[in-house]
């Protein structure tokens, strides 16, 4: 059991029967009155981002996970396979628990975090950062590029995102996962 100040982004808990991340917190003293901690936590199962505050030393009911790398294999009707890298064991992991899955490639290393209680899938996280080649991207109109006008185009593994107009078919792109957008060309 831990307490409130044990808080940290990434730390895993049990709360109103769901288990939720940790992704932003803040230790308020205030002038007058009590301490506490604000933080914002999102759903492991739904993937739903709430807001809680929690009085300083307040008990909270921590779960222990573990992260393993694994390689993505292919997606079937079961869901995505990945592979763990040292001891080859093979996992299906369900799409709707997976940010952005579809910027997913064979080959691809990411992190699956495991509920130790009972073994299961928690999330599995992608690469802060991803290298796409476009498959598929549309000539940029003359006239359009004054402003920053971006086009949409389709990657490798059949996603579409906003790039800028310069983009065209064949180029390799820096992909930013976390917020599917175009970082920069990849050298």
């Amino acid at each position: 059991m831990a307490t409130s100040n044990d808080i940290k982004n990434g730390l895993c808990i049990k709360f109103n029967h769901d288990i939720y991340s940790i992704t932003d917190f803040q230790h308020v003293k205030p002038g007058k009155g009590p301490a506490f901690v604000r933080g914002k936590m999102k759903s492991l199962t739904t993937g739903k981002v709430i807001d809680n505050t929690w009085p300083a030393g307040h008990k909270i009911d921590t779960v222990r996970v573990e992260r393993h790398k694994f390689q993505y294999l292919y997606k079937d009707e079961i869901g995505m396979n990945f592979m763990n890298s040292e001891t080859f064991e093979q996992v299906a992991v369900n799409p709707d628990i997976i940010d952005n899955w579809d910027l997913l490639k064979d080959g691809q290393e990411v992190e699956i975090l495991f509920n130790t209680e009972d073994d299961s899938v928690l999330t599995c996280e992608l690469p802060m950062h991803l290298i796409l080649e476009v498959t598929q991207a549309d000539p940029a109109v003359k006239g359009n590029t004054s402003t920053n006008a971006v086009k949409e185009v389709t990657l490798e593994t059949g996603a579409k995102i906003n790039a800028p107009l310069f983009i065209n078919e064949g180029d390799k792109l820096k992909i930013d996962a976390r917020a599917r957008a175009y970082m920069e060309r990849a050298k």
